[in-house]
């Protein structure tokens, strides 16, 4: 009733065959996630220094830039000229945020350094944005 196959399957042909594009390892894509992540939070970081200078935020902006370098194999990341004006309040919960995930992404692949930045940034932001607006929704 019905006609036997007559060519190969597609899969077990590609099976043997070498790859002609690169293919990146679970740790390298975590690796480029927490970078984005931590370097994201370090261009916030640098508003928020140009808004209301500190030692706090000058420190946690070395740092990131550290572990941001660390994560990229040395490469240091590109830092913009920060805007002169914004909503602080808006930018703590924004960094509170990009914070939050990256200390998601640092936990999944065991990175404890960039856990305890992260969460130390969670916590210094959460007390810069006040205590009303990062109280979860009811």
């Amino acid at each position: 009733m019905y006609e036997p196959i007559r060519s190969k399957s597609v899969h077990s042909t590609m099976a043997g065959t070498p790859c002609d594009f690169p293919h990146r390892s679970r740790e390298e894509e975590l690796d480029i996630q927490l970078a984005g992540h931590l370097a994201a939070l370090l261009a916030v970081t640098d508003e928020l220094r140009a808004l209301a200078p500190s030692a706090d935020l000058d420190t946690a902006a070395e740092r990131l830039a550290a572990q941001v370098a660390r994560l990229r194999g040395g490469r240091t990341p590109l830092r913009a000229a920060p805007a002169t004006a914004g909503d602080p309040d808006a930018l703590h919960r924004r960094a509170h945020t990009l914070a939050g995930r990256a200390l998601v992404v640092a936990a999944s692949r065991a990175d404890t350094a960039a856990a305890i930045l992260a969460a130390e940034r969670m916590d210094a932001h959460a007390a810069g944005a006040g205590p009303k607006t990062l109280s979860p929704a009811r």
